[in-house]
């Protein structure tokens, strides 16, 4: 199945930087391959809008559940007197799965983040039959934070193709090595590094979006077929 799932370590750590940079990616690249993007679950206003905007989509195919205040949906969905029927979001992927050849599936928060009082995003991954890839903001604490998130989607059998580095603030690579060493991680998690995003001023700039994604080790991303070429 080509799926694949964005997470991370936390709210505001880069999902939708990676999410919009795979999809510029696809959209320049692989223009023989079918794409779409699925955010099931929606509090507050920002992603859903920014992708129908910026690629052309149906924000109500984006978003199938959106509440309104920016809270745990959870908690949003209690405000509104409604509770989260994610079985409908089940529905809404099921669909773009049988119509698209990919479909990016942006989290809501991070791995740990609740969906309903029950589950997290870790259990929908695996509920869902997702691979994921792990978004870790470069900060003072990621290394922390990176190794609790891989314990934390090991232990809710979530297979993990890999891990981005963000830089959420313009960084050095200096402050790179220093708040996110690469080496360390991936001798503490024993799972891949496959780049480092820059900080973007402009994270619409669908050029250098789709070149940013192309830094990465893309392919154990998205296996593109031999058919499509990069230009």
């Amino acid at each position: 199945m080509n799926a694949l799932l964005i997470t991370a370590t936390d709210t505001n750590a880069g999902k939708t930087v990676l999410t919009t940079a795979l999809a510029a990616y696809l959209q320049t690249y692989c223009a023989d391959q079918t794409w779409s993007i699925l955010k099931p679950i929606q509090t507050g206003v920002g992603d859903g809008e920014l992708y129908s905007r910026l690629f052309a989509l149906s924000l109500d195919a984006v978003t199938p559940l959106r509440f309104d205040a920016p809270l745990a949906p959870p908690l949003a969905a209690a405000q509104e007197g409604r509770r989260v029927e994610i079985e409908y979001a089940w529905q809404a992927f099921e669909t773009m799965r049988q119509q698209y050849d990919w479909v990016l599936v942006e989290a809501l928060g991070g791995l740990g983040s609740p969906i309903t009082h029950e589950t997290t995003v870790a259990d929908l991954a695996w509920d869902w039959h997702l691979s994921a890839v792990l978004v870790v903001p470069v900060k003072l604490g990621a290394i922390g934070q990176a190794v609790a998130n891989v314990a934390l989607a090991r232990q809710s059998r979530v297979h993990l193709k890999g891990i981005v580095l963000n830089c959420v603030e313009p960084c050095t690579p200096e402050e790179i090595e220093q708040w996110a060493s690469a080496d360390l991680i991936q001798s503490l998690t024993h799972t891949p590094i496959l780049g480092v995003m820059p900080h973007l001023a402009d994270p619409t700039d669908m050029a250098q979006l789709a070149q940013v994604a192309s830094n990465l080790m893309i392919e154990r991303l998205i296996a593109v077929p031999l058919k499509s070429t990069r230009a």
